[in-house]
């Protein structure tokens, strides 16, 4: 059979995103339905051949505004329906490609832990740098940062100081916790999946970070601002941090598990504005 004579076509967000298992349904122009089928992993329509004549195309996709289009199929039996570019229900959009640079100051890198097994601990780190790189497509974006290790901030100058030691980050050794994603894909509308690599004291492991961008709009300095909030959960054992007191009653000092908590604001380019 040839191919290029079904129903053929590609659905995307207008970001450039690939939406998966958009439905495509075709109607005739009583209204009656011809046709029904689903994109697949890769947005990509592929489906059999329709007969000649005038329809209309609906395509709905779950966290995507519905589009609608007209589709003329010829004598030869072409039925393709092009690239068709959905818009996310919220309104939102990813922010134009390029590299964006992290605002520190406007941005917090912080993480929680348990303690005792009753309450928890957060803590911050003060000092970091990082970078993300917006491509085309946006599923090849980059981010990379840098954090000050010894930066680490719980408000309290005696457990902090317990932190930077060789029990826990051993910022003597090793001062500077490293993460580089290489490539993001889609979890639903405006939530991302980045994948990556994180390096803490000493040890690289895979962290993925679970990512809700916020939106994108003008700053007071001139520039164009965009905002992400992002989380990871990380097991300590994994690099290397195996310190915990046992109490009488058997209960771990700190828990195995720490969450890792990002507010992140990004300027286009790759200077930060004054202000």
């Amino acid at each position: 059979m040839d191919e290029s004579r079904g129903l053929r076509g590609s659905v995307r967000t207008k970001d450039g995103w690939a939406v998966r298992h958009a439905i495509v349904t075709v109607t005739d122009l009583a209204g009656n339905q011809v046709a029904r089928e689903r994109t697949g992993e890769d947005g990509v329509l592929a489906a059999g051949p329709l007969p000649a004549g005038t329809y209309t195309v609906i395509v709905t996709a779950t966290g995507f505004q519905p589009a609608a289009a007209t589709l003329i199929v010829t004598g030869s039996g072409v039925a393709d329906i092009g690239k068709v570019a959905l818009a996310r229900a919220g309104g939102t959009e990813l922010p134009p490609p390029g590299p964006w640079t992290i605002d520190p100051a406007h941005s917090s890198v912080g993480a929680v832990a348990q303690h005792l097994g009753l309450s928890s601990v957060r803590g911050r780190f003060g000092v970091f740098e990082g970078r993300v790189d917006v491509a085309e497509p946006v599923e090849a974006s980059r981010v990379a940062a840098r954090i000050d290790a010894s930066s680490i901030d719980t408000g309290n100058k005696l457990r902090d100081d317990h932190l930077r030691s060789a029990d826990f980050l051993n910022v003597d050794e090793h001062p500077v916790i490293d993460y580089t994603g290489d490539r993001v894909t889609a979890a639903g509308a405006d939530r991302w999946t980045v994948h990556g690599r994180l390096t803490l004291n000493g040890h690289t492991r895979p962290v993925d970070l679970d990512l809700v961008y916020l939106g994108t709009g003008a700053d007071p300095w001139g520039g164009v601002r965009t905002a992400f909030r992002a989380t990871a959960e990380l097991r300590r054992r994994d690099f290397g941090i195996r310190y915990n007191e046992l109490l009488e009653a058997g209960i771990a000092m700190v828990g195995e598990s720490l969450r890792v908590e990002l507010e992140i604001q990004a300027v286009r380019g790759t200077e930060l504005p004054q202000g």
